[in-house]
Parts: C-alpha cells; sequence; structure tokens
C-alpha cells in the first residue's frame, strides 16, 4: 500500500484526527519545505502531513518552496499527495464548504519553477499533464467522501493565480 502524504492549505492548517508518531526535519536539495514533516496514522493508515504555509501559517503562496515541499515528501517515502485547500468558485453548483474533487487544472502561475526535468539533460523531455490528477487516488477520495455521507462533487476545474492576489473577474470568467 502507498504512503500518502496530506498538504495541508489555509482550509487546513493541522489533521485534528492525526495520531502523530513523529515530526521530522527533511533538507532538500531545493531549500527547505514549509515546516518540518509530521508522520501519523489517520483512520488506521500511516500519513505524512505538512503545511503548505508552514507550522504558524506565514508564508504566502508565492513564497511557498511547492518543490521542496515534494522533494521532502519523497524522501521519506511517500508515492501519493492529497493537497487540500480552501478556494472560492465562480459557479453556484458548488456552495461554500462544499466537498470537491477536480480532474482538470488551469495553472495562472509564473516565474516559479514547475518541475525537476532540468539541468544537463541529454535529450529534451516533455512531461504529458493531459490528466493532471491521479485517476485511482481521485477515486478513492470520492468513494470516502461518498462513504462518510459527505456530498462531493467529482470533476471540476481548479484554476490556480501566481497568489498573494486572487484572479480578477476577466480571469475567473474564463
Amino acid at each position: 500500500m502507498s504512503k500518502v502524504g496530506i498538504i495541508g492549505g489555509s482550509g487546513l492548517k493541522r489533521l485534528s484526527t492525526l495520531e502523530i508518531t513523529r515530526r521530522e526535519v527533511v533538507h532538500t536539495p531545493y531549500g527547505e519545505p514549509s515546516a518540518p514533516l509530521t508522520h501519523g496514522v489517520l483512520e488506521g493508515r500511516e500519513v505524512v502531513f505538512l503545511p503548505r504555509h508552514g507550522a504558524g501559517h506565514t508564508i504566502p503562496p508565492h513564497k511557498v518552496n511547492y518543490r521542496a515541499n515534494l522533494y521532502a515528501l519523497r524522501e521519506v517515502g511517500v508515492t501519493r499527495v492529497i493537497s487540500m485547500a480552501a478556494v472560492g468558485g465562480i459557479t453556484t453548483q458548488l456552495a461554500p464548504g462544499q466537498i470537491c474533487i477536480p480532474d482538470q487544472l488551469i495553472d495562472y502561475t509564473w516565474g516559479r519553477a514547475h518541475t525537476y526535468v532540468e539541468g544537463d539533460l541529454a535529450s529534451v523531455t516533455h512531461v504529458d499533464f493531459t490528466e493532471p490528477y491521479d485517476g485511482a487516488l481521485r477515486q478513492g477520495l470520492l468513494a470516502a467522501a461518498l462513504d462518510s455521507g459527505e456530498p462531493v462533487v467529482d470533476g471540476a476545474v481548479y484554476a490556480t493565480t501566481q497568489g498573494p492576489r486572487l484572479e480578477t473577474a476577466a480571469e475567473s470568467h474564463m
């Protein structure tokens, strides 16, 4: 069974039901992750939690070291990552507090490194991003939400912007 990493955002700074087993500082070639990794057990499953904005929720979105965060999780054996976020919606079909499992994304970010594929490459490397989310993991999340009785929306487009600003009305309309 794969080890799951959970990255919390503004809406999830900690997991109240996580039985913490240890905390670990991981150094990476990309700098420091947002916080020490918190290892623990959640509903009988070993997980690793990392608050994206830092332990004190002090790192703004445009300053998060995303590559260090993912590298650190990989270093401790995480093979699947669930990232939680409290986001705004641009459709009346999604109410505040509703769970949504997106299936596509639009990336409006700029000026940050987007890949580990760099350096002295022997040939051009392309990364297929047609299906940006793991299908099996999405199905597991959908099943878990349904099992819990929580209403869940299957499929949406997650649009991410550079931050700390939010999207303009025109960007949201696009």
